[in-house]
């Protein structure tokens, strides 16, 4: 009896999943982008920069990773009409009431805290940034589970900014806010 199971590399996971975003035409500043608008009020010293950052390493979490590579895995068969029914016309349609696309983006949400959960939740419905683009159907491509995804890293990243902020307010060295950091990402 031989095993089958194959260890797979976590960077060739990361990877697999920064290629699926990058072929969906999502980068990593479009996502920025959004954080940037959801924490700039809350922080005056804000950059662009910090928000690539932020969204960099949200990225590098096996969650975000997974649910990258299941939603996008999802809406490419959808196009491809090569789900049974009803599931084919639930996730083409984007049905209002499927939700199974938001639980996914929820649940990898939940690493990031209430602050995450809850702009996440926000984003879902204003549709701020790449998300409306990726939100609006054109009939060429489905992004059913992408526009949630990537409303979830958005949202990670934005609670990993607003937590940063209250270390460094609380003080933390950065050697300190570096090993929580490191924490998170597993």
């Amino acid at each position: 009896m031989s095993d089958e199971r194959k260890h797979i590399p976590s960077n060739e996971v990361e990877n697999a999943a920064r290629k699926q975003l990058e072929e969906r035409g999502v980068s990593i500043e479009s996502i920025a982008d959004i954080v940037y608008q959801m924490q700039k009020p809350y922080n005056e010293e804000l950059s662009l920069d910090d928000c690539v950052m932020s969204v960099d390493r949200v990225l590098m979490k096996r969650e975000i990773q997974h649910a990258i590579l299941v939603g996008v895995e999802l809406d490419v068969l959808a196009e491809k009409e090569q789900l049974s029914e009803p599931l084919q016309s639930l996730v083409k349609q984007d049905e209002g009431l499927f939700g199974v696309d938001e639980t996914i983006a929820l649940g990898a949400a939940l690493g990031y805290g209430s602050i995450a959960v809850t702009t996440f939740g926000h984003l879902d419905k204003v549709k701020v940034g790449i998300i409306e683009k990726l939100d609006t159907k054109d009939g060429k491509q489905c992004h059913t589970f992408l526009d949630d995804i990537v409303g979830s890293i958005a949202a990670n990243a934005s609670s990993r900014i607003a937590h940063r902020q209250r270390d460094v307010e609380d003080g933390l060295s950065e050697e300190e806010i570096h090993l929580k950091d490191e924490e998170d990402r597993l």
